[in-house]
Order: structure tokens, then C-alpha cells, then sequence
């Protein structure tokens, strides 16, 4: 008979962080809350934003390719994140990568496309509350005032000398997404729960 090969399933990069962020909720009263949201999708995609293969991924996703610098398309559980001219990151949840793929490169046909799967280089850590964009403020910087950088917007930043990908979520009350390279996501996850003692309540 053949052996069992047992494989530990994937632990996420700020799996040993998960009580730390919660305990971050309750001891700032709800003003700001981290979690992470492990094994999302990501996707980079880059193709000529003028050429057929644009419009052609566009509705194979149902989603129209952000076009405006720093915007973000959401259609569904689907987010398109502008990254350059001819570049853009897709977001979608855990375990999408392979239709998304197959999607892109057939509505692409013959003209060319590059989708580069990079789930794994990035995990993202929800920061949502009242004190959300207050708490992001002390390390990044943009100007995070709804004026300059609203839902619908993204950048890539710093947060904490870190380097990020920032996106202020559309949905009510969605707070933000920070997309972080899983070797820097123990730091920053570190950083974050220092900078979100000031609102901690006794």
C-alpha cells in the first residue's frame, strides 16, 4: 500500500498575529480594527490599455479595466486596482487564480497580454473604524483626508517605511485594504498594533 503524504495546510503570513489584531478591536473600543484577510487573489495583469485585448478582458470579467491613475473598479467580489499605464492588479477571493486566468488569456486571443499569478508574494490586512484613516495617517505619507484619497482610490505607498499597495474600500463603512509582501507582514502587522495604542481604552 501506498504511503499518505499528510501536507499541513497553508498558514497564513500573520497567522500567529490573528489574536493580537482581534484583542486590537476590543481594547480600542472599536475605534479601529485590524484583521488580516489571508490568501486573497492577486493578480497582475498588463496588456495595451488602447488595444481590442482591454475591452475584450473587460467584459470576459465583467468589469471595466481602471483607466484613471490611483482608481479602482469593483464589479461583485472582483477588484481591479490601477497600477501604471498598461498595469493593473486584480483582486478576487482565495482560490480564483485559475479561471481568472484562463478568462483573461482567452478574451486576450492573440493579442498580447502578460497575467502573472502573486497571491503569494502579498497578504492584506483590513483596517476598518471610526479611526481607521487617523491610524494609517501616523505612518503614511499621503494625504488620507477624504478629499485627497476617498473610497474608490488606491496607491502604491509606504506605511511605516513599509512598502504597500493602499486602497480605500467602496462598500459602507469598508475601511481600507493594506496589501503587504509576506516578508514585511510581521513589521508592519507590529507597527500597526503599536500605532493603535493611542486609542485604546482603559
Amino acid at each position: 500500500m501506498a504511503d499518505t503524504v499528510l501536507t499541513a495546510p497553508p498558514r497564513s503570513p500573520l497567522s500567529h498575529a490573528a489574536d493580537r489584531l482581534a484583542a486590537a478591536t476590543r481594547t480600542s473600543g472599536g475605534a479601529v480594527r485590524l484583521a488580516e484577510l489571508p490568501f486573497l487573489t492577486q493578480l497582475n495583469v498588463r496588456l495595451d490599455a488602447k488595444g481590442a485585448a482591454a475591452d475584450a478582458v473587460g467584459l470576459a470579467l465583467d468589469l471595466a479595466l481602471p483607466l484613471e491613475p490611483n482608481s479602482v473598479v469593483r464589479a461583485g467580489e472582483l477588484t481591479a486596482l490601477w497600477q501604471g499605464p498598461d498595469e493593473w492588479l486584480l483582486v478576487a477571493p482565495p482560490g480564483a487564480q485559475r479561471d481568472l486566468e484562463s478568462r483573461i488569456r482567452e478574451a486576450a486571443a492573440d493579442e498580447p497580454v502578460s497575467v502573472t499569478d502573486v497571491s503569494a508574494q502579498r497578504t492584506t490586512v483590513l483596517v476598518t473604524g471610526p479611526r481607521a484613516r487617523d491610524l494609517l495617517a501616523h505612518g503614511c505619507p499621503l494625504d488620507l483626508h477624504p478629499r485627497a484619497f476617498d473610497a474608490g482610490r488606491c496607491a502604491q505607498t509606504t506605511l511605516g517605511r513599509t512598502q504597500i499597495v493602499l486602497v480605500a474600500r467602496d462598500e459602507p463603512r469598508a475601511g481600507f485594504w493594506v496589501l503587504v509582501r509576506s516578508s514585511f507582514a510581521g513589521y508592519l502587522a507590529d507597527w500597526l498594533l503599536d500605532a493603535a495604542t493611542e486609542y485604546h481604552h482603559d
